[in-house]
């Protein structure tokens, strides 16, 4: 996770919004693929949606009711 404050005029009526929070993706940091990076089962790939651990990254969706 990253975090950026947003600027706030003094002269801007609103509130200030606060520390914004957000993630990049893992592929973003690898400029390629070495050979013989680690795999995941067939069956756990199909789940994660990627073959490689290095490329997944957990997502929380913002929008779903928490319980």
């Amino acid at each position: 996770m990253k975090s950026y404050s947003p600027y706030h005029s003094p002269f801007d009526p609103c509130r200030p919004i606060g520390k914004k929070f957000y993630s990049t993706p893992p592929n973003l940091y690898i400029g390629f693929q070495p050979p013989g990076m680690e795999q995941f089962d067939p069956h756990t790939a199909l789940r994660k949606g990627t073959l490689w651990p290095a490329f997944w990254d957990y997502y929380e969706n913002p929008y779903e009711a928490k319980g």
